[in-house]
């Protein structure tokens, strides 16, 4: 039987995400969680989570957040007229290898650890990177110094697919490229990292969760890390964010009954 995480992302994005994932914990549905710390009033989310106990052990990371309509905790990756992160594009490469400034992206993901470690009382036990940041090339050696200084415990999250394993789709294959670079990186820091990751595809889908969630799976070994959005849907989100009503869909998917089944018939467990 694998034993594989089942990471949702983006806790304290909004109430509606936070509710959302806090019962999917409570039924033993996942066992990580990643947060985000730059979202105001983040410290009662987090209260409300360690409120809400977990029949399974329960890894809580830091969602570090780099882009979007956010303000940062103490510096700017890229100067901005309106004091709040870039969107993601221009961190992407190639433009963004001149345009991040690298001292910025340790001082700012260090100071997102530290509310973290305020807010929980303890260090993150693993950190990734919101929109996936924490793999771009302007970011991840600065990332991975902050954690290793700041966190040295904690693994960080690569985004290939294990060793021989098919890519399926675009966004997919251009995370495992990515992440090439950061898991040598890491491992010359000498930071631990997954050992493989699933879960990314077209939001814009209208394929069944259900089935994806089975082709996440596959050739998953064990403790490798599968990426999920669970939500509600409310008017903070709305603002905050363009992924919306998939995010109730993968919620029904994953606290309805297929989602044990499915587990079970590939040989998968979550405790």
């Amino acid at each position: 039987m694998r034993r594989i995480v089942v990471c949702a992302d983006d806790y304290a994005l909004a109430p509606g995400v936070s509710r959302a994932i806090r019962e999917l914990v409570s039924r033993g549905r996942l066992n990580a969680i990643s947060i985000m710390a730059v979202i105001p009033g983040f410290e009662r989310e987090c209260a409300s989570l360690l409120s809400a106990p977990s029949p399974i052990p329960l890894s809580i990371g830091l969602h570090a957040t780099l882009s979007g309509p956010f303000k940062p905790l103490a510096a700017l990756p890229i100067p901005s007229p309106d004091g709040k992160f870039p969107p993601l594009s221009r961190l992407m490469p190639p433009l963004g290898l001149f345009r991040i400034d690298r001292k910025a992206v340790k001082a700012e993901v260090a100071a997102q650890i530290a509310a973290f470690r305020k807010a929980l009382g303890r260090d993150p036990d693993f950190v990734d990177g919101h929109q996936h940041v924490q793999l771009m090339p302007g970011v991840r050696m600065a990332f991975l110094e902050a954690v290793l200084e700041t966190a040295p415990k904690a693994w960080v999250r690569q985004c290939g697919a294990v060793s021989g394993a098919r890519v399926r789709g675009k966004k997919a294959r251009f995370l495992e490229f990515l992440s090439r670079g950061f898991r040598r990186r890491a491992g010359k820091l000498g930071l631990a990292f997954n050992p493989a990751f699933s879960g990314a595809y077209d939001f814009s889908t209208a394929e069944n969760f259900g089935a994806l969630f089975a082709r996440f799976l596959d050739g998953l070994p064990d403790g490798g890390v599968i990426m999920c959005h669970p939500g509600f849907v409310d008017a903070e989100l709305v603002v905050r964010d363009q992924l919306t009503d998939r995010r109730q869909t993968e919620y029904a998917f994953l606290a309805g009954e297929d989602f044990p089944a499915v587990l079970a018939r590939a040989g998968a467990s979550l405790a």
